[in-house]
C-alpha cells in the first residue's frame, strides 16, 4: 500500500490538488483525505508507505495502441528476417522492460511471429516477465506478397481471409489486424496502394464480429482507408494519405485513429546515411505532408484519436515512446488531448476499461510526472517514478 502526498493529479478530468491511495493493485483513495482512508484500509494490517510527491504530478501510465515487440528500432528492420524466433523473444522482454521503465502500462502487439505477443501478454501477466500489459494480434492478414508478408499470414480472397481470421482467433488474439494497403518498410510495396478488397475486408471482419473482436488495419492510402472504414474496421493504423471525406466517414463510423507519428519521423529526419533504406526514406519523404494534411481532416471532422507509435520501426524505440505525443501536439492537438489519446481513448481501443484514469477502482497504473501533462506534452518525457499494479517498479 502506498500513499503519494503532496502533489497534484493530472488525467482527462483536469488537473487538481490531490493525495493518491494505492492498495491491493488499485487506487483506493483520491483526494485530501486518501493518507486518512489509506490508514483506515490498513487498520490492523499493513502500513502504507507514504511517498511524497511535492511539486509534481500523478498521472495515468501511457497506453501505446500499435507495437511491435519483436522488432528493435533498427535502421532496416529487413536484417531481422534471418533472425531466429529465440532471439526475437529475448528482444521483446527487453522492449517490454524498456516500455514500463518509460511510463507505458499497456500496448497493443499488432503484428508478430507466431504466438510471440500473444505469449508475451501471458507472462506478463503471471508475472513471468516484467512489462506492460499486452493485448496482441497474433499474425496479421495479408495478401499474399503483401506488406509486411515476411511475418504476416498470406491469404487471398474472401475465404482465405476469413480463414486466416479465424486462425488468429484459435491461437488467442485480443484484436485482429490486417493489412489494407501497402507501406513505407516493405521493399516493392507502394505505400498506399489498396491491397484486400472491399470483399476481403468484410470477409475479416465477419469472421471478428461472432467474438466481438475488434479489428486493426493498417492503411495509408485513402481508397484503402474508406474500404477499411466501410467494412466496419474497428482503428485505422497510420491513415497517411487521409481525405477530409474520409474523416468525415470515420468519425459518422465511430472508427478510431492510430497515427504513429513517431514511425514516420524516425524515418524522414534520419534517412538514408543512417543506413534506412532509399526505398523506405522515398515513401516516407513524399507521405509527409499528405500526413499533416491528414491530422487537419481528422480534428476537424472530429475523429477519435488513440495513441500509437508504431515502435520498433527505424530509430522509434520503446523507451522513447513518450515522444508520440509531443509530435501529436506538433500536429495541431493540446496537451490534454494529447492526453486524451494516450490514456482513456487507447484504454477504449485495447478494451481495458480499468486503466487511464487517477481514479477510485481504476488500476494502479500510475507515473509520477515532473510538469503538468495537460500542459505541457513534455512532461511524460523520465518519469520520476511508475507504479504498476499497485507495486512500484521505477
Amino acid at each position: 500500500m502506498y500513499v503519494l502526498t503532496g502533489g497534484e493529479v493530472a488525467d482527462v478530468d483536469g488537473t487538481r490538488r490531490a493525495d493518491v491511495a494505492l492498495a491491493d493493485g488499485e487506487v483506493v483513495a483520491v483526494g485530501e483525505d486518501a493518507a486518512e482512508k489509506a490508514a483506515e484500509a490498513a487498520a490492523g494490517g499493513e502500513e502504507p508507505t507514504h511517498v511524497d510527491v511535492s511539486g509534481n504530478v500523478v498521472a495515468p501510465g501511457l497506453i501505446d495502441a500499435h507495437v511491435h515487440v519483436m522488432m528493435d528500432g533498427r535502421p532496416d528492420v529487413a536484417t531481422a528476417v534471418g533472425e531466429s524466433d529465440f532471439t526475437a523473444s529475448f528482444r521483446a522482454a527487453q522492449n517490454l522492460r524498456a516500455a514500463l521503465a518509460a511510463g507505458v502500462v499497456a500496448v497493443r502487439d499488432l503484428g508478430a511471429r507466431g504466438t510471440l505477443a500473444l505469449d508475451a501478454g501471458a507472462l506478463v501477466e503471471d508475472g513471468v516477465l516484467r512489462g506492460p500489459r499486452v493485448v496482441a494480434c497474433g499474425h496479421n492478414v495479408i495478401m499474399t506478397g503483401g506488406h509486411g508478408h515476411w511475418f504476416g499470414r498470406e491469404a487471398d480472397g474472401p475465404a482465405e481471409v476469413r480463414k486466416a481470421a479465424r486462425e488468429q482467433l484459435k491461437a488467442g488474439a485480443d484484436v485482429l489486424k490486417c493489412m489494407a494497403t501497402g507501406g513505407v518498410l516493405t521493399e516493392g510495396a507502394v505505400t498506399g496502394a489498396p491491397e484486400l478488397t472491399p470483399e476481403e475486408l468484410a470477409a475479416f471482419t465477419d469472421a471478428a464480429a461472432p467474438t466481438n473482436t475488434p479489428t486493426a488495419a493498417h492503411a495509408h492510402g485513402d481508397e484503402g482507408i474508406a474500404n477499411a472504414v466501410r467494412a466496419g474496421i474497428t482503428s485505422i493504423e497510420h491513415g497517411t494519405f487521409m481525405s477530409r471525406e474520409t474523416a468525415e466517414l470515420m468519425a459518422d463510423r465511430g472508427t478510431y485513429w492510430v497515427p504513429t507519428a513517431s514511425a514516420l519521423h524516425g524515418i524522414v529526419d534520419n534517412g538514408i546515411e543512417a543506413g534506412i533504406p532509399a526505398d523506405a526514406v522515398e515513401k516516407a519523404e513524399e507521405a509527409t505532408d499528405a500526413f499533416a494534411d491528414a491530422w487537419e481532416h481528422a480534428i476537424d471532422a472530429g475523429v477519435t484519436i488513440a495513441m500509437g507509435t508504431d515502435a520498433g520501426t527505424p530509430f522509434n524505440t520503446f523507451e522513447g515512446i513518450a515522444g508520440e505525443l509531443t509530435y501529436m501536439v506538433e500536429y495541431g492537438l493540446s496537451p490534454a488531448e494529447a492526453l486524451e489519446a494516450a490514456t482513456v481513448n487507447a484504454a477504449e481501443l485495447l478494451g481495458l476499461a480499468d486503466t487511464g484514469r487517477v481514479a477510485v477502482g481504476y488500476r494502479a497504473d500510475l507515473v509520477v510526472l515532473g510538469g503538468d501533462p495537460n500542459a505541457d506534452a513534455g512532461a511524460w518525457a523520465e518519469p520520476e517514478s511508475v507504479f504498476f499494479g499497485g507495486e512500484r517498479v521505477v
